[in-house]
């Protein structure tokens, strides 16, 4: 009885992932309202201090008071470690809570981690956690130290911590930046830095499973178990998916950029050739949730805000550092639509069979996450009195951890922030609960009704 009375009060999985991030929101936001984490000395207004704790946990971007010149370096080391834990709370406030309160493992709880991280044991759980970070801090380091030839020079000693700082928000596909008001956009002629700063973005992205799962057919292929060319073959299906996603995101993305803007003045127009390459290009990466800008987000023409928006709407890759409703989620909707066009019967990928339940589960996803876009725009189009384009772009900025901004974020007022605070909570951990509480329901699952048919279309 007394076990049954243990289990019943027992936090579910879903519940550890919210509450954790919103404990380390409160946390960072109690820390950046006192007085020396300010540059000026002063206690910040503490709905901006829960703002910018909010933003760099949920790794955003989104800021109501200049990063650079606002904080003090116990601030900014404070916003990057939120920034840190953010990037990876996805793995740290699920796995490693798990592993740190000592929590038996249940069926019901391998049933929802197999499904977030395709693993089914404690033994599994501690690895995976600790190759996360293991792999993560390998990549950010060798990020700031690729940084360090444009911001030493420049900045001397302290560019070594702005190498650092750029680095791991970089990967944190945060957006976070202490170089000024104008983000990377004196760096829109630094094809070095882009080529960096995109690697880590991308990285950080593509999630962790897609890392280990290349690192083991890399493995296969150096020891001569794999032949040459079969290489893409033998990744996982959610590897190819996810890699193949993300490749004609970005893709599209500096197409359709690059058209759009060519000769738009405010954006492209006035520059070299190369950099409008290189700068179209760093549109549509950074639009997958990173928040870094090159050029002004304010100068968009109305087309460009709509393929902004769709790229933050998806987002990057499951179980890794990026927002949105994730590639793998929307690659299945598209092959599910594929599939009905076809006349088949079950959704099919790289001659392989999706679980009808994994397309029911992202159409789930997509389809609250799409209300919840629409709604948010709504509300924060009558608080603000923006423009469609403008509080459209800044919600889904919002939603999809994103950070790019058209002005809406500095101007709101009280309101406005707490709703965009809210947005900025649901867009980092709303897909990935909803995804695993929907792995695994109470009730009668398996009782069928009778059919009958409805008129489509």
């Amino acid at each position: 009885m007394e076990e049954k009375e243990q289990k019943k009060h027992q936090l579910s999985t879903t519940q550890l992932i919210l509450l954790g991030f919103l404990a380390a929101v409160l946390a960072g936001s109690l820390l950046l309202s006192l007085p020396f984490a300010a540059a000026d000395g002063r206690a910040t207004n503490y709905l901006d201090a829960l703002f910018t704790a909010a933003t760099s946990v949920c790794v955003t971007g989104l800021t109501v008071v200049d990063t650079f010149s606002h904080w003090s370096l116990f601030g900014h080391i404070v916003i990057l470690v939120l920034i840190q834990l953010g990037g990876l709370g996805i793995i740290s406030f699920t796995t490693g809570i798990l592993v740190l309160i000592g929590r038996k493992i249940t069926l019901k709880d391998r049933i929802l981690l197999e499904s977030a991280f395709n693993l089914d044991t404690m033994d599994g759980l501690v690895r995976f956690l600790g190759k996360v970070f293991r792999g993560a801090l390998a990549v950010e380091g060798a990020g700031a130290l690729l940084s360090l030839p444009v911001f030493v020079p420049r900045y001397g000693l302290k560019g070594v911590w702005i190498s650092v700082f750029h680095s791991v928000s970089s990967f944190c596909n945060a957006g976070i930046d202490i170089l000024g008001p104008d983000s990377l956009a004196p760096y829109v002629g630094d094809i070095w830095l882009n080529l960096v700063t995109m690697a880590l973005i991308i990285l950080g992205g593509l999630g962790f499973i897609v890392w280990w799962d290349v690192l083991r057919v890399w493995e296969q292929r150096r020891t001569g178990d794999i032949p040459r060319g079969q290489c893409f073959r033998r990744l996982t299906l959610h590897s190819k998916i996810t890699i193949v996603t993300t490749v004609a995101l970005i893709l599209g993305g500096w197409l359709l950029f690059a058209l759009l803007e060519w000769r738009n003045p405010a954006t492209l127009g006035g520059l070299p050739w190369w950099q409008r390459l290189t700068a179209s290009l760093f549109q549509s990466v950074t639009c997958r949730t990173a928040g870094f800008l090159t050029v002004p987000q304010s100068g968009l023409t109305e087309p460009s805000v709509l393929v902004s928006v769709a790229l933050m709407f998806v987002g990057g890759s499951s179980v890794g550092t990026a927002g949105g409703v994730k590639t793998s989620t929307a690659a299945l909707l598209v092959l599910s639509a594929v599939s009905v066009v076809r006349g088949r019967e079950h959704v099919t990928a790289f001659q392989r069979s999706v679980p009808d339940k994994l397309v029911r589960r992202a159409s789930a996803v997509v389809g609250i996450s799409l209300l919840t876009l629409i709604g948010c725009t709504l509300l924060l189009g009558v608080l603000t009195g923006g423009s469609l384009s403008d509080v459209l772009f800044e919600t889904a900025s919002a939603l999809g951890t994103v950070g790019l901004t058209r002005g809406i974020s500095a101007q709101a007022d009280a309101a406005g922030e707490l709703l965009l605070t809210a947005c900025m909570y649901f867009g980092r951990v709303g897909p990935m609960s909803l995804a695993i509480a929907f792995a695994y329901r109470k009730g009668s699952r398996n009782t069928a009704f009778p059919e009958q048919n409805i008129t489509i279309g």
